[in-house]
């Protein structure tokens, strides 16, 4: 949120957006009541300037104007899930992003009864490799979905995220980002497959405390922020630096 000052609470932030009709995303936490009290100001998702969404059919029909006009960085865009689902409404937010001059990113979310390289096919085939795009991501994570209760050992886990990324590296010519939960990150050891830009979901603390002081790349902190040109909820994401880190890490990003 880089046109609100770090040190304003929620209260002033809801103020201050009442007073001047909204324009930034909101719902950015400035505590979490299960972290250290010393520490948590300086560890909260307002302490970060740059910020960013992630989007899917969920959202439905997105206003890509107005999201570039409230200081929303960056996005990441779902294409894909399993091995046969496209969402259908990736072209449009894809173009939208791009018409509105947000970086964007494409996310494939990841089911445990496909093989890795073959959902990196699929991907690949609904999300082509791009010049001047943010990476690929891959999501893995525990699914809910009845029609996939798998849940397979960590060795296998990381073998065929292994395969995915591999196959996706090949085409895309660079390391795509990794998405994942507290819970799949401890029982699947991920740290075990490298140094790969991680996007980490912690909507209860900072991933200091709850990924065990591990390296990230970007922090899904809420999933019920509120964003104008977006409809619902939608979550929300900090860049791990200053902004010229970002502008940094986005220039090598988007080669």
């Amino acid at each position: 949120m880089r046109a609100v000052s770090k040190v304003l609470s929620l209260a002033v932030l809801a103020a201050v957006l009442a007073a001047c009709g909204g324009g930034h995303p909101h719902g950015i936490p400035s505590r979490f009541d299960d972290v250290d009290p010393y520490r948590w100001r300086q560890n909260a998702p307002d302490t970060y300037p740059v910020h960013g969404i992630d989007v899917s059919r969920w959202q439905g029909p997105i206003d890509w104007h107005r999201v570039a006009g409230a200081d929303v960085a960056f996005a990441f865009i779902k294409a894909t899930e399993g091995g046969d689902v496209a969402d259908p409404l990736f072209d449009h937010h894809w173009r939208g992003a791009a018409a509105a001059g947000i970086p964007a990113g494409a996310y494939h979310f990841y089911y445990h009864c496909r093989g890795g390289a073959e959902q990196a096919r699929w991907f690949l085939e609904n999300a082509p490799p791009r010049a001047g795009t943010l990476p690929p991501v891959l999501d893995i994570e525990w699914t809910q979905s009845r029609n996939c209760p798998r849940r397979p050992d960590a060795e296998t886990v990381r073998s065929e995220a292994r395969a995915f990324i591999d196959v996706v590296t090949q085409a895309w010519g660079k390391r795509p980002i990794i998405y994942t939960t507290v819970d799949f990150w401890e029982q699947n050891e991920l740290w075990r497959l490298g140094a790969y830009p991680f996007w980490l979901r912690s909507v209860a603390g900072h991933p200091q405390d709850t990924y065990g002081g591990n390296h990230w790349t970007f922090w899904q902190y809420t999933g019920t922020g509120r964003v104008p040109g977006v409809a619902s909820d939608v979550d929300l994401n900090a860049f791990a630096g200053s902004e010229a880190d970002w502008q940094s890490w986005l220039a090598a990003a988007t080669l």
